[in-house]
This record gives C-alpha cells, sequence and structure tokens, in this order.
C-alpha cells in the first residue's frame, strides 16, 4: 500500500481523532507525507475533520467511488459482481479484454476515474477526463448464441437511460443504436467488444464499456465535441455520491435484463425511448446518402425509415444523422420529466 492508503487505513480503524504526528509515527514516514495524503484523500471525496490538538477523523465516506459504497446499493440481480475501481487506466474495455483472456470471470466490473484512450465506436475515441464522469466495463461470458448477444448492446442502453432518469428525475432517450441522450445532447456511448467461438458459435466473452459524461468539463468541451456532447449536471449543481448511485443504478438494470436475455424484456421499453422517432434523418445506404423519416424501431432493434418516395426500409446497421432543424427543435424543448 501507499502512503494514502496507509492513512485511510488508520483513520478507518481508529474510534476517534488521531493525529498527523501518531500516523506519521507509526508509518514511518514525515508530518507532511501524512498531510499530503490526507489532502489527497480529500480531493477523492472522503470527508475528513481535523480538530486542533486533537488530529484528523474520518467523518464519511459517503461520496468516495469505491466498491463498498456501490455495492451496498446493488439489488440481487447484480449481487454476483466483482468491482474494481481504479484511479487511472488507458481504456476500461482493453483492460477488461486482457483479464478476460486470462480467464477473469463473468461479473467482473472495472471502473475508471480517468481514460487516457477511452474508446468509442468505429475507432473513434471517448473524453475521459478524471472525475467528470462514470467510465465502467463489465465482463460477461454469455451462455446464449452470438446472435442473441447482439442484445447486450441494446440492453445496455436501456439500463443507462432508466439510471439516469431514475438519478436525474428527467427523460433519458436513445439515439439508435446505443447512444443515450438528455436534453438533446449525447450523455453517455456504450461500446460492446466481443471475442467468437467460431465452433460453438457462441462467445468466448463480452466486455461492455459505458461511458456517462457527469459534469461538464473545466472550460467546456472542444470545438469537435460541444454541438453534440452534453452531461447530467453543470459542475456545481451535481449532488453528493451520484456517481456510487449511477453505477449502481446501471448495474442492477443491466444485471436483471442479461440474467434473462433471449426473453428481451427490454425492447418495448427500448422502442418508447426511441430519439429518432418521427425525426428526419440522413443515413449512408451503401455508397449513397439517402434521407428519410424514422417511424419507429422494430422487435430485432432495426430502425424503421420511410423514404420520401414512401418506401419503408429498416435499417440494422450503420450511422444515422438528425436533420439540423429537428435537432434544433429538440434541445430547445422544455425539460421533460421522467416517471422517477
Amino acid at each position: 500500500m501507499n502512503v494514502t492508503e496507509q492513512v485511510l487505513e488508520l483513520l478507518q480503524q481508529g474510534s476517534g481523532p488521531i493525529s498527523g504526528e501518531e500516523m506519521a509515527e507509526r508509518l514511518k514516514v514525515s508530518r507532511n507525507a501524512v498531510w499530503k495524503a490526507v489532502k489527497k484523500l480529500k480531493e477523492d471525496g472522503y470527508k475528513i475533520g481535523a480538530r486542533t490538538n486533537c488530529g484528523y477523523e474520518l467523518l464519511s465516506e459517503s461520496n468516495v467511488l469505491n466498491p463498498a459504497n456501490i455495492r451496498r446499493m446493488l439489488t440481487k440481480a447484480a449481487s454476483c459482481v466483482a468491482i474494481d475501481v481504479r484511479s487511472s487506466v488507458s481504456s476500461t474495455n482493453t483492460v477488461l479484454k486482457e483479464i478476460a483472456e486470462q480467464g477473469g470471470a463473468e461479473g467482473m466490473v472495472l471502473i475508471a476515474e480517468q481514460q487516457t484512450m477511452g474508446k468509442g465506436r468505429l475507432g473513434r475515441s471517448f473524453y475521459s477526463p478524471k472525475g467528470d464522469g462514470l467510465y465502467l466495463s463489465i465482463l460477461l461470458r454469455p451462455q446464449f448464441s452470438a446472435e442473441e448477444s447482439l442484445s447486450i448492446t441494446t440492453a445496455a442502453a436501456v439500463s443507462v437511460a432508466g439510471a439516469v432518469e431514475a438519478v436525474t428525475g428527467e427523460r433519458a432517450l436513445i439515439k439508435w443504436v446505443n447512444d443515450v441522450y438528455l436534453r438533446g445532447r449525447k450523455i453517455c456511448g456504450i461500446l460492446t467488444e466481443a471475442s467468437v467461438d467460431f465452433e460453438t458459435k457462441g462467445l468466448h466473452y463480452a466486455v461492455l464499456g459505458i461511458g456517462v459524461n457527469i459534469l461538464e468539463p473545466e472550460g467546456g468541451y472542444s470545438e469537435q465535441l460541444r454541438d453534440v456532447a452534453g452531461a447530467l449536471y453543470h459542475r456545481d449543481d451535481a449532488p453528493a455520491g451520484v456517481r456510487i448511485r449511477l453505477a449502481a443504478e446501471i448495474l442492477n438494470r443491466f444485471f436483471s435484463f442479461y440474467n434473462a436475455l433471449p426473453e428481451r424484456s427490454f425492447m418495448e421499453e427500448y422502442k418508447q425511448r426511441s430519439l429518432l422517432t418521427g425525426m428526419e434523418i440522413t443515413y449512408l445506404r451503401g455508397e449513397s446518402v439517402q434521407e428519410g423519416r424514422v417511424l419507429g424501431v422494430d422487435d430485432e432493434a432495426r430502425l424503421i425509415v420511410q423514404r420520401g418516395d414512401g418506401e419503408t426500409q429498416l435499417f440494422s446497421a450503420g450511422e444515422v444523422n438528425i436533420k439540423k432543424d429537428f435537432l434544433d427543435r429538440l434541445r430547445s424543448q422544455p425539460k421533460e420529466r421522467g416517471t422517477k
């Protein structure tokens, strides 16, 4: 353990204040090292009191993103998960895929305070500044066919949208296929990566990655992101413990769906939360850019699009874009309260 972890352990063990001098003596470090450790713990969300001539005292850990705090909020459906919280990783998906290749068990959840190389769909990056979001990945070893496993991402989108609504009280929608929007802006990206077993036509494993923007970054989003990205809260508006509650809400909902995935019990909610239904969009079909109006989503999570000539098409993969006037109209609407 490093000094910060050792100081935390002493504070957790104590039944009252403990002086910096005593901690320094017991840990065989300098008083300054103890002071720096306490400062770091406060930055991480631990509430630590300091009494003159008495010392430091741990008052609360309720705002800290750690496994124990998340586990306290899990339901039976998600009780099997093993949670690991790390300060910084390249990408939670990348690290968990390495663990999967080494035989990691289903239900492992990796959460990071920061990703230095966060991954998005189609080879894009996912902006993951320290402390501003919830970045987590889940290791799964599905016992059903690869075709049925495609529902993992769809179920995750419904889980995140429901969790965001439970936490914020506002209606969250899903932009086909798996981006979650709030107030007309993207607040979550989902990426599922899998290893296929060609003999059984199933999966060796799947790693489900979820990134949620909780706070707007210092100085706002970059020029590349500012027209699309949003966050759950402004920097000073986030309630205490929001990342803990959001993580638990996502895990509870997702594992409830996953434990009965072939039943696809989430599809009705997926349809109801479709952001694109009724929207005019452009989409790529083959080599040509086409336009149409979205009529809805079918039971296989395919987009139902009506072209200008009246023909109806089913769109199962690819990128779609909302026409700007429809997107502007969406963002100008008053906040829609959820069914919290």
